[in-house]
């Protein structure tokens, strides 16, 4: 892994929201709203019947300005109400996100690791198309903090 490929790094946002850990999840595992909150993301589709559950697969279509592009992840852990992960197969990433309860609400934590090198197919990508993995790398992670804001909003509304 490598720094320049912005494998090493682990992207983080997170947020206290003033909401119950219920609500809060329900509203993050409806993926009708998620492209209302991520900058990023346009449409987020299950490829597979069944659901929300483990081994399900999801097609994402994402856009940067004039840039669209489809993603194909899979839910890798779901503990309802807690813990929500996907891995992208096309880019290597894991997305999660964990709920935890506090005594105002709920604590929100969403985190990318990439466990192994972003795949060739996204690193080159990334570099014609992204401005390059590491400097895309700093837009997710902004983006990921917007995401968690408007969905605390969502939530505390």
């Amino acid at each position: 892994m490598t720094a320049a490929d912005g494998a090493g790094r682990e992207l983080r946002a997170e947020a206290d929201v003033a909401a119950p850990p219920e609500q809060v999840w329900a509203l993050l595992t409806d993926f009708s709203k998620m492209p209302e909150w991520s900058p990023e993301l346009v449409k987020m589709l299950p490829l597979k019947p069944g659901g929300l559950r483990r081994d399900q697969w999801y097609l994402g279509i994402n856009r940067r300005k004039a840039v669209v592009w489809p993603t194909r992840s899979v839910v890798a852990e779901l503990d309802p109400g807690r813990v929500l992960a996907w891995d992208t197969k096309s880019s290597g990433a894991r997305w999660i996100w964990e709920l935890s309860p506090t005594n105002a609400g709920t604590r929100v934590v969403h985190r990318r690791p990439v466990p192994r090198r972003l795949t060739g197919l996204s690193r080159l990508f990334a570099g014609a198309f992204l401005g390059g993995a590491e400097g895309h790398a700093d837009e997710l992670e902004s983006g990921m903090a917007e995401t968690v804001a408007r969905l605390k909003a969502a939530a505390e509304s």
